[in-house]
């Protein structure tokens, strides 16, 4: 049994648990703590830590890999979507380090959850280009190319007719708008379909909460590219935080 253990966090909360790579499950249950307000880097690395520190001496020596909803390069956050704008430019990876005292992997919160489906989920085992996409407030993206990951894609920020994909396809804005699902789907078929007019990919997985309802929607998307329903759905930013971090530097 190979162990890791994943960090992923978010606008609401900061959830860990350490996974088993062979089967993408949490050995120990899942521990949720919600975002500190405001969510600024000191204090949401003060609630990482509590996360990971509150299971004990089992896990003091698993790979830590940590999500955010930033792009990620060279250990620096450069956006911040749903957290204080001081993770702008931020030497995130550095603080972590600091805080955890030991190396910690860190990454986009959507592409963490692209390589969890990609190594132990939806499209375990599909070669060829992987584009997972998560509905949610926004639209992330993850582009996974024979089982490598490729960064930092955020292709819910797509200009589609003029307008910002994510502002008129996010799962929120269905809700917002109170859209009719044939409505929604039109919206859903302009964007996969631009998607896949830019990127030729082999298979689409789409996540995000919305994806429990896939069966509403999948299915009248007319496409030549198979897009299935993502299975790991909210364990997908820990399995994949914890399947990054424990992958040889």
């Amino acid at each position: 049994m190979t162990l890791a253990f994943g960090i992923d966090i978010g606008g609401s909360g900061i959830k860990g648990a350490p996974v088993d790579l062979t089967t993408g499950e949490f050995t120990m249950p899942r521990l949720r703590i919600p975002t500190p307000q405001p969510a600024t880097p000191e204090q949401v690395i003060h609630t990482a830590a509590e996360v990971w520190s509150s299971f004990g001496p089992a896990i003091t020596d698993l790979p830590i890999g940590i999500t955010l909803p930033s792009v990620v390069t060279h250990g620096i956050t450069r956006t911040a979507c749903n957290i204080d704008p001081a993770w702008i430019d931020y030497p995130a990876a550095d603080a972590m380090v600091a805080a955890f005292a030991r190396p910690v992997a860190l990454l986009n919160d959507a592409d963490a959850a692209g390589l969890a489906e990609a190594r132990l989920g939806a499209a375990r085992g599909q070669s060829g280009l992987v584009i997972v996409t998560t509905l949610g407030t926004g639209i992330g993206s993850a582009l996974i190319f024979n089982g490598t990951l490729i960064p930092n894609s955020e292709l819910g920020n797509l200009e589609i007719d003029g307008v910002i994909a994510e502002k008129r396809a996010a799962a929120n804005i269905r809700t917002q708008e109170n859209l009719s699902w044939p409505d929604y789907i039109a919206r859903l078929q302009r964007y996969y379909e631009r998607v896949e007019y830019l990127f030729s990919p082999d298979l689409f997985v789409v996540g995000g909460g919305i994806s429990r309802e896939a069966d509403l929607f999948l299915p009248y998307l007319s496409l030549r590219t198979p897009i299935v329903a993502a299975q790991l759905r909210n364990q997908a930013g820990i399995v994949g935080a914890a399947w990054y971090a424990a992958q040889p530097a």
